[in-house]
Formats: structure tokens, C-alpha cells, sequence
């Protein structure tokens, strides 16, 4: 049997292969009670969006 390691590097082997790539993303927890007060916090700064503000980059 193959080991884990080997495994992983044949899948990397395959998909770059493939023209695939991995990509590792780390993300805010939305489970944790910090994370969804600091984006409460973030959200109520925001400006309500007005249709209207859009004519003034208009030439």
C-alpha cells in the first residue's frame, strides 16, 4: 500500500498534470463569536448605497 505521504505528492503529480494548481486559503472563522462581532462592527460603518451617487461619476 502507498503510503499517505506518496499519495499526496502523486494527486500534486496529477493535477499539475493536469494543469491544475493547489491553492490554500485561510479564511475568518464565521463560527467564532470575535470574527462575527468584528464583522458586525464593519458592516455598521458601511455607507447605504444611493442609485443617485452614481450620476456624479458620470461625465
Amino acid at each position: 500500500m502507498v503510503e499517505p505521504a506518496e499519495r499526496m505528492k502523486m494527486m500534486r503529480a496529477r493535477r499539475r498534470r493536469e494543469g491544475l494548481r493547489e491553492l490554500r486559503l485561510v479564511v475568518p472563522d464565521a463560527r467564532s463569536e470575535t470574527v462575527r462581532n468584528r464583522l458586525v462592527a464593519q458592516v455598521a460603518r458601511l455607507r447605504p448605497f444611493d442609485p443617485l451617487d452614481e450620476f456624479e461619476n458620470i461625465e
